[in-house]
C-alpha cells in the first residue's frame, strides 16, 4: 500500500506541475473552474461552503487533537507522534510551496468563499488527503478497514471537488494537494512501520 500510494502521488504531482506550464493544460484548468461555476445551486453552495469551514486548518487541528487524545487514552504514543508529524509536516509543506510557487488563484468573479494565500497547492485538499492517508494506514489491521478506506477516499475527493466548485482553486491545485499528501504520509508511514518493527524485535 505505501509504495502504491507513493507511485500515485508522484504521477499526480508530475501531472499537476505540467498543468502549470503547458498552455493547453493551463487553459483546461481554467475551463474546468468555469464549467463547475455554471453547475452551482443553492444546496451545493451551502454544502461546499460548509466543507470549506470544516476542511480549514483550525477545524483540522481540532479534529486531530481529539484523535491524538483518543490514542493517548489507549497509550498508543507512537501513533500520536505519527499523526502529529503527519499533520504538522503537511501544514509546513503546503504553505512553503504556496510561498515558493505563488500562483494566483482563479479570477475573483468565480469565488464563493474567502481565500487566503496563493493557489498552488490546495491546503484544504492536502489536509483532507493527509487525514485520509493517516486513517488508512492506521486502520490497516482494523476489521472495517475497507469501510474506513472508502470513507477516507470519499472525504478527500469531495473536499477537492468543493475547492474547484467554490472557484478558489484550479484542478491542478487540488491534484497537487492530494499528491503531496500521498507522498509525505507514505514516506512517514514507511519510517513509522520500520521503527515499530525494530522496537518489537
Amino acid at each position: 500500500m505505501p509504495y502504491f500510494l507513493l507511485g500515485i502521488g508522484f504521477l499526480l504531482f508530475i501531472f499537476s506541475v505540467l498543468m502549470l506550464f503547458i498552455p493547453a493544460l493551463s487553459q483546461l484548468d481554467l475551463q474546468i473552474v468555469v464549467w463547475m461555476s455554471q453547475q452551482r445551486s443553492s444546496t451545493l453552495n451551502i454544502i461546499s461552503s460548509t466543507l470549506s469551514t470544516v476542511g480549514g486548518m483550525l477545524f483540522v487541528l481540532f479534529l486531530t487533537t481529539i484523535w491524538c487524545l483518543y490514542q493517548v487514552w489507549y497509550k498508543k504514543y507512537q501513533r500520536v507522534v505519527f499523526i502529529a508529524l503527519g499533520l504538522v509536516g503537511s501544514i509546513a509543506i503546503v504553505w512553503l510551496l504556496k510561498y515558493l510557487v505563488s500562483r494566483p488563484r482563479p479570477p475573483e468573479m468565480y469565488h464563493l468563499v474567502e481565500s487566503y494565500g496563493a493557489s498552488f497547492p490546495s491546503a484544504h485538499s492536502m489536509y483532507a488527503a493527509t487525514l485520509g492517508c493517516l486513517a488508512i494506514y492506521l486502520s490497516r489491521k482494523h476489521p472495517q478497514h475497507h469501510i474506513i478506506w472508502f470513507c477516507a477516499v470519499l472525504w478527500l475527493v469531495i473536499m477537492g471537488l468543493s475547492r474547484v466548485y467554490l472557484g478558489v482553486h484550479f484542478p491542478s491545485d487540488v491534484l497537487a494537494g492530494w499528491s503531496i499528501s500521498f507522498i509525505w504520509i507514505s514516506l512517514l508511514y514507511l519510517g513509522y512501520a520500520k521503527f515499530s518493527k525494530a522496537k518489537t524485535n
